[in-house]
């Protein structure tokens, strides 16, 4: 079983019989894959196509799966649920929507017209961006199902706990009116047939293709330059166990950047290859996804300051708590 599991982790989703191709393929071509130079550009070429083609698959898989959860339906849901229970239900739904938090925003809005518990659109708009059905597989991939699990949970427990604090401040009366005052219409969303669920999967791959394809270029590219051109003594200064202010560090450097998960994770394997604390590096990968500025001036929009501000403080209060929790466990057990 455990032969299996190692085949499916290394060949299938971490391709590594794709890295070791183009290595053959540059050398061929007579480029030295020892030097910097040549080290980079297999790192590129490698996580580029990689990424590429995971993200392809698991949007097409993700959103076939979305396709049976409309928003209207999505909203019967939760209304189901109450207390606890709505908040982690509301953030296992986070799972499986798209990858960006600028992507999530329209739905927290539509949640929280229809009258949804404020804390529970919370948990929603926590959880999906910084955890999805993509990233999962595409984590345990590169890093192993133990880190991709653990992100999963902390993320999920971060999302429902900031969902239940923000529910217990009562600051229902910080939503923008025009939100308040909407009410969206119960209407049943039409039932899909099974190649119209095929032709929604494949529209929303090629669209969330082409909106995140850019990013991939870029994180891969600071992955690449992250690997073979910046020392490893400088990563482990700032972001090793030498530097107690790391987590904090990445987290500063995490939230003026966006990003999805896919163009993030290029990143944060570099950094940990480099040295890293692990925990350190699912902080900074945590702030990217769930605190990008675009996405709180979104949010602005729709939440008054006071509730923005709080909800910042408490995700990156969470995040930084994550890291930190992450660093002694590995200090203590690894």
């Amino acid at each position: 079983m455990s032969m299996i599991w190692s085949f499916v982790q290394d060949q299938l989703l971490g391709m590594k019989w794709l890295n070791a191709l183009i290595g053959r393929l540059l050398t061929a071509l007579s480029i030295d894959t020892a030097t910097r130079l040549g080290g980079s550009i297999q790192f590129f070429l490698y996580d580029v196509i990689k990424i590429t083609i995971l993200l392809c698959v698991l949007i097409f898989l993700i959103s076939y799966i979305q396709s049976y959860f409309p928003p209207e339906r999505s909203k019967r849901l939760l209304g189901r649920f109450h207390g606890l229970g709505a908040n982690l239900f509301a953030a296992l739904l986070g799972t499986v929507t798209p990858f960006c938090s600028c992507s999530s925003i329209p739905l927290f809005i539509g949640f929280t017209s229809a009258g949804l518990p404020l804390g529970v659109t919370f948990s929603f708009l926590i959880s999906s961006p910084m955890v999805d059905l993509g990233s999962l597989l595409l984590l345990t991939g590169i890093f192993g199902w133990q880190i991709a699990a653990a992100y999963t949970v902390v993320g999920l427990a971060v999302a429902v706990a900031g969902g239940r604090l923000i529910e217990a401040l009562h600051l229902e009366d910080q939503v923008e009116p025009f939100i308040r005052a909407a009410r969206a219409a119960d209407l049943d969303a039409p039932t899909l047939t099974q190649p119209q669920r095929l032709t929604y999967a494949r529209e929303q791959m090629v669209s969330t293709f082409r909106k995140v394809f850019p990013y991939i270029l870029v994180g891969v590219g600071i992955g690449a330059v992250i690997h073979n051109w910046i020392p490893e003594s400088w990563i482990t200064t700032i972001l090793g166990s030498r530097n107690p202010l790391g987590v904090v560090l990445a987290v500063a450097v995490g939230v003026p950047m966006y990003a999805d998960i896919f163009g993030t994770i290029p990143v944060a394997e570099a950094l940990l290859a480099k040295g890293a604390q692990l925990g350190t590096v699912l902080s900074f990968m945590m702030a990217v996804t769930t605190l990008s500025l675009p996405s709180l001036v979104m949010l602005r929009k729709a939440v008054r300051p006071k509730l923005l501000g709080i909800f910042i403080a408490i995700c990156t209060a969470g995040i930084i708590l994550v890291g930190y929790l992450f660093n002694l466990f590995a200090f203590l057990f690894i």
